[in-house]
């Protein structure tokens, strides 16, 4: 059951509370904070919705022209970033995986790059896949 403004909450710690405030994870991806990339996950073997969020997306999925010139595209970063991210729950992976891959940046340096991955609620219950980076929730 999603959970609007006005609703009261019910059990637990916050019992009796209303809502005052919702942001969706479909807003969030209408807004442009996430992006979806269920269609690309799904190929890989991802069974739930998929979405990165924009840091991730800006920082590494989009390469910068140096290295679109050595041939780094978005489909193939993007194809890494959920492939590694699968290889580690296969490994036994928690509701919270830190994973590593690489990803060529400028001066066709591999930079190491470690981010989290979190599977949770989604708007109505359901279970989603986040891809952040470290510090992000």
């Amino acid at each position: 059951m999603r959970l609007k403004q006005g609703d009261k909450i019910q059990g637990g710690a916050f019992d009796g509370f209303k809502v005052i405030s919702v942001y969706t994870r479909e807003q969030a991806i209408e807004d442009g904070f996430l992006v979806d990339v269920s269609t690309t996950a799904k190929e890989a073997g991802f069974r739930y919705p998929v979405a990165v969020t924009r840091a991730v997306w800006d920082t590494y999925i989009v390469p910068d022209e140096k290295a679109r010139a050595w041939g780094q595209g978005e489909d193939g970063r993007l194809w890494d970033t959920l492939w590694m991210l699968m290889w580690e729950i296969r490994q036994g992976g928690e509701s919270e995986i830190l994973y590593k891959l690489y990803f060529v940046m400028k001066e066709k340096q591999r930079r190491l790059v470690t981010l989290k991955a979190v599977c949770g609620p989604g708007d109505d219950g359901e279970p989603v896949i986040t891809i952040m980076l470290p510090e992000e929730d």
